[in-house]
């Protein structure tokens, strides 16, 4: 039995991209109820709702995991980026004007900050993992930036549908890796409960509704498996905790190289990217800077990043 999790870091931020993040296990043995038991003590120190263990400018144990899934192909963070990306570099730079590629693209002072010891302590709790029957094989990021939001927008998918879509193509992949049935639980975007109405990837394949709640939505695929939508699955579900301690990272990296772009003195302590004051300065700042060098809006804020949740598309429907 293969099981998959996925979350997503940046839907409600004002710059940098939209990650969503799986991570798949081959099971063995491991009791249903499982999934629903806390954790052991000494991996729950490592292994919780990324909210609680890492924060901007401090993701050292969110690395730490990404490495220890990669393992010797991660050399060093733009490595370990293109081997987490779902996507090509060619599929992922392909709407860059040339004036800006390098704002997403530059790798320069780039480096690891998780210490050896942070990476063989989640190495020994994937370790742990699989002796109790939970085999993590894979993990992938699917990155969803800047223009590429702005364009779905332009094409009427809010970001919402935007998650949804990348959180499909995410477990479709992770399906043709298994080459067998999948059970893919997801966080839940939005309040969305209806989703079988908006999916894309999915969209037009045979399936049956098991169930549309505020707490959970599921569907079942005679040639895929269950895919299901849980409210607060990254604080309750290990897989997905941990796909979205990896895409934590992810997007912290990637953000980190949109500051420095634009003020190449940037240590670290630059914008979050999320609709915070720090982040506010920092669009004002470079407002001036950023019409000199040509950097397309489209490129560098979301529009409208703060719309309200569609009534139509997220109304909470069930109990």
């Amino acid at each position: 039995m293969f099981r998959i999790g996925i979350d997503e870091n940046g839907l409600g931020a004002r710059l940098g991209p939209l990650i969503v993040t799986g991570v798949m296990a081959r099971l063995s043995d491991v009791p249903a109820a499982f999934f629903s038991r806390r954790l052991p003590k000494r991996i729950k120190k490592d292994l919780d709702d990324s909210k609680a263990l890492v924060s901007h400018g401090d993701v050292d144990l969110a690395e730490a995991w990404a490495r220890a899934l990669v393992g010797p192909e991660a050399r060093d963070p733009a490595a370990l980026v293109g081997a987490l990306a779902l996507e090509t570099e060619a599929e992922l730079r392909a709407p860059c004007p040339g004036s800006v590629a390098t704002q997403c693209w530059s790798t320069k002072r780039e480096s690891f900050v998780a210490d050896a010891a942070t990476v063989s302590r989640v190495e020994g709790h994937l370790r742990a993992l699989r002796a109790r029957g939970i085999d993590v094989i894979a993990v992938r990021s699917s990155i969803v930036c800047t223009k590429r939001l702005n364009l779905d927008k332009e094409r009427g998918l809010n970001r919402f549908i935007s998650d949804l879509h990348a959180m499909e193509r995410l477990s479709l992949a992770f399906r043709r890796m298994a080459k067998s049935d999948v059970e893919a639980v997801c966080g839940k975007v939005g309040s969305m409960t209806d989703y079988s109405r908006f999916f894309g990837p999915f969209g037009g394949h045979l399936h049956v509704v098991l169930e549309q709640r505020r707490a959970r939505s599921a569907y079942k695929f005679p040639t895929f498996g269950t895919l299901s939508f849980v409210k607060d699955a990254d604080a309750k579900d290990p897989l997905v905790m941990l796909a979205s301690l990896v895409g934590k990272y992810v997007r912290e990296l990637l953000m980190a190289r949109v500051a420095r772009f634009h003020e190449p003195r940037h240590d670290g302590t630059g914008p979050s990217g999320y609709h915070d004051p720090v982040t506010s300065a920092f669009v004002e700042r470079t407002r001036i800077s950023r019409g000199r060098r040509r950097v397309p809006e489209q490129c560098f804020e979301r529009k409208g990043a703060v719309e309200a949740e569609p009534a139509g598309a997220f109304a909470t429907e069930g109990a």
